[in-house]
């Protein structure tokens, strides 16, 4: 980031020694955009510095619990009347700690989802840290486990297992629920549909009316649902087809194949569908 704000800087600096060659209304422009580039580049700064104030919360309030762990292990291995005590007080303040980073995990979500920083890597790094909480999870299982065996028992204990339990199943259905939503989502946005048939065919379902097509309530079941990322080849099996509704030219080629049936092979997807969802061809 320090690398890239120098690089504008200097950006900045160069424009700035054109000036006096340039018409004053030129040199408004030019600083307005200056200005609006500093916006952006203070916007990311203070973005990126949030979330890295969160995820350095986060990453302390791991090291304080890995801590706390090593005094359980050390005074459950120790000897004294006070070694309960002590084991209580360190598994208090796991519990207290796994509760404020589950906490900061969710917060630094909200910052990543509110933020212009849209980054596959940031939130790679939260299902890490979802993952250090399941491994402290498991740590605590065999830490009671081991207490168990030195008849130690420990409330508590018990108690900041089932909360943790609790918190890292509920982090994972979340992040479940959002990566099943974004998946329906993007399934959506790339969803589209089809139909090839005779001219008979197609004025039976109210598809093609008088030479237009798609003008009433026309049977929207008779068509063929695809991907538009996958399906990108369409045989008509026809030794004749026309396109009837509005895709550009550019985007596609209508031409028969070895058997002298005609293919419909998409080359640009994303300018293909762009004026329509619905494909609709007249084959004879």
């Amino acid at each position: 980031m320090k690398r890239f704000f120098y690089f504008v800087v200097c950006i900045l600096a160069l424009a700035g020694c054109n000036e006096e060659k340039k018409q004053p209304m030129v040199d408004m422009t030019q600083n307005d955009k200056s200005d609006s580039l500093q916006m952006i580049i203070d916007q990311r700064e203070n973005e990126i510095n949030d979330l890295m104030a969160t995820f350095n919360e986060i990453q302390e309030g791991f090291r304080l619990i890995a801590e706390a762990e090593d005094h359980v292990t050390i005074a459950k291995d120790g000897e004294g009347a006070d070694k309960t005590k002590q084991i209580k007080d360190n598994i208090q303040f796991i519990q207290k700690k796994m509760a404020e980073n589950r906490e900061l995990i969710e917060k630094m979500r909200q910052q990543l989802r509110e933020s212009s920083i849209k980054g596959d890597e940031l939130k790679k790094t939260i299902e890490a840290l979802v993952s250090q909480l399941e491994d402290k999870d498991t740590k605590l299982q065999q830490l009671r486990a081991e207490l168990n065996a030195k008849d130690i028992h420990i409330t508590e204990l018990d108690e900041a297992i089932t909360t943790l339990n609790n918190d890292v199943a509920e982090l994972k259905d979340e992040s479940n629920q959002k990566s099943q939503t974004i998946s329906e989502q993007d399934k959506q946005l790339h969803m589209a549909y089809y139909v090839f048939g005779t001219k008979s065919e197609l004025k039976e379902q109210n598809i093609l009316e008088k030479g237009e097509v798609l003008k009433k309530n026309f049977n929207k079941n008779y068509f063929t649902k695809i991907d538009t990322r996958v399906d990108k080849e369409i045989k008509l099996y026809a030794k004749s087809a026309k396109v009837m509704t509005p895709h550009p030219a550019s985007s596609y080629t209508l031409s028969p194949d070895a058997t002298k049936q005609y293919v419909l092979r998409i080359n640009n997807p994303d300018v293909f569908w762009s004026t329509s969802k619905y494909l609709v061809v007249l084959v004879k």
